[in-house]
């Protein structure tokens, strides 16, 4: 895969440059695939590259601290989302995109989000696919703190996985620093409905697309309710059958992904 090399990111203070390893597909409209908390290789986007690269051009960049791109050297802070929105605009600054369209998923769709509303002028549209608006998640609270402390609990299967996608010696403190994060994220809420965006995810102006699980295990009670009244004029598409990754899971990929395609097309 072709790297990239940044002078700095905000994700690894100190470190220069930082290598950002993508995936470069197809010509068009640039649409970039933000990945979630747990990378590319345990939710790919492969079905997703297929369908959209003969009408789009298609990036994949692996976050810091995943894939081919440089390693964290301090874990997450409760702003990554926001540093990785810098990291993601450096990105595109490095690799001369002016405007794209942004697909995120999960911490990916918190990502895209903030581009919308920080960098309005750089964005063509948006699709969120398993989107997190509130900063406590109380459903999810055993899970994040079972994986702070002990990742093993995945089971044998998923951390061998983990293993090839990060490496034998990374896997454990990126996956535990990740749950441990959410945890702190939540420590300093101010209430079940404070959210991750400081009140600006109504700024969002660019035409954007929900695609959410009505099976997803880190959706809490009225979190939909509460994205649906800042941003009415969003579509908000529920699968039925789909839990927390729409596109990589088998009951909902081919749905998820024609609809994320007719959307871009609708809005190219």
């Amino acid at each position: 895969m072709p790297i990239v090399s940044l002078q700095s990111s905000p994700l690894v203070p100190g470190v220069s440059p930082v290598e950002i390893s993508y995936r470069d597909e197809g010509e068009g409209m640039p649409v970039i695939l933000l990945h979630g908390g747990w990378g590319y290789g345990l939710n790919p986007f492969n079905r997703q590259l297929e369908k959209l690269r003969g009408d789009f051009r298609v990036i994949c960049p692996d976050r810091s601290g995943y894939g081919g791109s440089t390693r964290l050297n301090s874990g997450f802070s409760t702003d990554f989302h926001y540093r990785a929105a810098a990291e993601t605009l450096s990105l595109l600054d490095a690799l001369g995109i002016e405007r794209a369209f942004f697909w995120g998923h999960s911490d990916g769709a918190v990502i895209a989000a903030i581009i919308g509303f920080t960098a309005s002028g750089r964005v063509r549209g948006l699709i969120l696919e398993a989107f997190h608006y509130f900063r406590m998640k109380p459903s999810s609270r055993e899970f994040f703190e079972t994986l702070a402390s002990q990742p093993e609990a995945l089971g044998v299967e998923l951390c061998g996985r983990f293993a090839l996608e990060f490496g034998e010696n990374n896997w454990r403190q990126l996956i535990t620093s990740h749950a441990k994060v959410w945890s702190d994220i939540a420590s300093k809420s101010s209430g079940p409905e404070d959210e991750l965006y400081g009140g600006r995810l109504n700024e969002v102006l660019a035409p954007a697309l929900f695609i959410h699980g009505r099976l997803d295990p880190r959706t809490e009670p009225g979190e939909l309710d509460a994205v649906t009244a800042q941003l009415p004029h969003a579509e908000m598409q529920l699968l039925e059958f789909a839990g927390h990754s729409p596109h990589s899971e088998a009951a909902s990929a081919d749905l998820a992904t024609r609809l994320a395609r007719e959307f871009l097309l609708r809005h190219s």
